[in-house]
């Protein structure tokens, strides 16, 4: 697992907004701004953060479906965006991504089999008989009955549909799947499905995730490492068992003090952030966290911390913790 697959440099996801009619000025939603780090081989990495916070965003570049306004993604050692054609392809294969929405993500109009199909085809991983064998291996492996091939998405419960995603995903055998808050649109039980079935392909296949989410218990159950992302720069990143009790980030701890423990005789004190997250377009000056940061002095409205190694895997971007402060 020391193997990184995954590495992103100082990318930058920057959406151009055009001031007006007669304004040739430009102004840009700056979605994701400034993100360095690795996800290695056969790991789930956890990404958790408000909305608005830049998750879906990262995780859609990752897959190729933004390009960077600046830095790189580098896909087991090859920048994916030096690449284009028939090479950007090969590449792109590996890379898949399962959707918030399982039904949106999914053609209406056409019956699943012949939706699994088409990616196999596109790749040409197989003649058209081994492309139909492997369709009726992989549905029951999702947990769906081998006629579900000759249904259409509508036919299927939430839950379904989700799984017939990850069949999807699964049908171009990827090394590498970013997982955008699968189970948030299900209810408990069937989140509890979901995510084991996800465990055990990921064990089955050798993949890597990317576990987008906001809930941070479903996180810390997926992930072996997590990254706390706010306003488009992650705030702090470490192992996943050192996240209860080494917190430091005043915004990680506010997402821990928003999760119930069932364990504790009394509830911790909660943490209650004030304001809303301030707009991608219009950031704040130095720390992006200071106009709802609980500990936020004078110097952090003027000076933007980067990210500072803690040891063991631990990192956080908070004056309060760069060398020397």
């Amino acid at each position: 697992m020391n193997d990184p697959l995954l590495q992103l440099q100082n990318l930058k996801i920057h959406f151009p907004l055009r001031g007006g009619v007669f304004s040739g000025s430009k102004a840009y939603v700056k979605a994701v701004d400034g993100i360095d780090f690795d996800v290695k081989r056969g790991e789930t990495l956890g990404l958790v953060g408000e909305s608005g916070s830049g998750k879906t965003t990262l995780g859609q570049a990752i897959v190729c479906l933004h390009r960077p306004y600046l830095g790189k993604i580098l896909f087991r050692g090859e920048d994916l965006f030096a690449r284009s054609g028939r090479e950007l392809r090969r590449l792109r294969r590996h890379l898949q991504m399962v959707f918030q929405d399982p039904y949106g993500s999914l053609n209406p109009r056409m019956k699943i089999g012949t939706m699994l199909e088409e990616a196999m085809k596109i790749h040409r991983l197989g003649t058209n008989r081994e492309i139909r064998r492997r369709v009726q291996e992989l549905l029951p492996r999702v947990g769906l009955p081998e006629d579900a091939s000759r249904r259409y998405p509508h036919e299927f419960s939430g839950g379904q549909r989700q799984r017939l995603s990850i069949a999807r995903a699964l049908s171009v055998r990827p090394d590498f799947i970013v997982l955008d808050e699968p189970v948030s649109a299900l209810d408990v039980s069937m989140q509890a499905q979901i995510l084991n079935l996800l465990k055990d392909l990921q064990s089955q296949f050798g993949l890597t995730y990317l576990f987008i989410a906001h809930d941070l218990s479903v996180v810390k159950h997926m992930s072996n490492r997590i990254a706390v992302m706010y306003l488009g720069r992650i705030m702090e990143i470490m192992k996943d068992e050192d996240i209860d009790r080494n917190a430091v980030h005043p915004y990680t701890l506010s997402l821990l003090s928003s999760v119930p423990n069932l364990e504790e005789e009394e509830e911790p004190e909660k943490i209650i952030l004030q304001g809303d997250i301030p707009s991608p377009i219009h950031l704040p000056g130095g720390c992006r966290f200071q106009s709802r940061c609980f500990r936020a002095t004078e110097e952090c409205s003027r000076v933007e911390p980067e990210l500072t190694d803690l040891g063991n895997g631990h990192k956080v971007a908070c004056l309060a913790y760069r060398p020397g402060g």
